[in-house]
């Protein structure tokens, strides 16, 4: 393997544009899914998750690093606008156990249909051959990335991270890998 320069040379800087324009777009085409369900960003995660049997509110508040009274603020909306209900869990009194209502289950499938329509617009006519390019590529990245972040934080001393509201988006860094 070739050594490395320490700064980026133009294909390097080009790729990882091309990265952030391709994240970018998914957020906005994320943004435009849930607003066509007439759902916030935040309830459609939200409500997403709900659906998983193993669905706990602070959990899924410390996965998004976002804050457990966040998460039942969105949870309450969702409860009054009829996309969720709640019981008391049978095993444990002081939990409740989530689930999606038939109201929120069209919801969800409204987003699903809104889904396919973009998939078959988008990707079928892609070759393939450079799916399964794009897709092994994008894992070796991923996993690089993993863990750079993991060897990264071992280095690094530990900084308090401040917790966001389910609501308030990560602000964007630019990348400087």
């Amino acid at each position: 393997m070739a050594p490395r320069s320490k700064s980026s040379p133009p294909p390097v800087r080009g790729a990882i544009a091309a990265l952030q324009r391709l994240a970018e777009v998914f957020q906005l085409r994320r943004a435009q899914l849930s607003r066509d369900a007439g759902l916030t960003e935040a309830q459609y995660q939200v409500l997403e998750e709900v659906g998983s049997p193993s669905f706990m509110p602070s959990l899924f508040a410390r996965r998004r690093e976002s804050s457990a009274a966040a998460v039942s603020k969105v949870l309450r909306t969702l409860l009054d606008a009829g996309l969720v209900a709640a019981e008391i869990g049978a095993d444990d009194a002081r939990r409740r156990r989530y689930r999606v209502t038939a109201k929120g289950a069209r919801a969800l499938e409204a987003v699903e249909a809104s889904r396919r329509r973009a998939i078959d617009a988008v990707w079928s006519d892609l070759a393939p051959a450079d799916l399964l390019r794009f897709a092994s590529f994008s894992d070796e990245l991923a996993a690089r990335l993993e863990a750079y972040a993991v060897k990264a934080r071992a280095v690094a001393p530990e900084q308090p991270r401040e917790k966001r509201t389910v609501e308030q988006p990560r602000e964007k860094r630019t990348a400087r890998r």
